[in-house]
């Protein structure tokens, strides 16, 4: 692949790291400080009581480690193949759990999804650093 083709790949990997890292983070805090217009019906069948360690994992695992992972992959670190990997898999168990506990919700379910698997794609094909 051309040295332009392996930046387009690197370049959108990185970026739509950061956009999921941006709103895993938002959400993530929005959840923990009580997720106030946020039914909490939704919780009823599942595990969780608050949404506070669902939204703990969500700020910690998805916004802050897709943010540095976002960053390596910019940077070009030999290791950052492998975290966006970790990237793709971690969102799309997330979306896979999140819809088998509260079920289909929102639009941003199957918008995580997609971009879960995108990421996996774009990964596989980021170029060694």
């Amino acid at each position: 692949m051309t040295e332009t083709g392996n930046n387009i790949i690197r370049y959108s990997l990185s970026l739509l790291l950061l956009i999921i890292a941006l709103n895993a983070l938002g959400g993530g805090y929005y959840g923990m400080a009580g997720a106030e217009n946020v039914p909490g019906e939704w919780l009823d069948d599942g595990p969780f009581k608050t949404y506070f360690i669902p939204s703990l994992f969500l700020f910690v695992c998805i916004g802050v480690y897709f943010f540095f992972t976002s960053i390596a992959v910019f940077r070009r670190k030999t290791y950052s193949r492998v975290a966006a990997l970790i990237c793709g898999f971690i969102l799309l168990a997330w979306i896979i759990l999140q819809v088998a506990i509260i079920g289909y919700v929102s639009w941003l379910q199957p918008a995580m999804g997609i971009s879960a698997c995108l990421i996996l794609i774009l990964a596989f094909f980021l170029p060694k650093a």
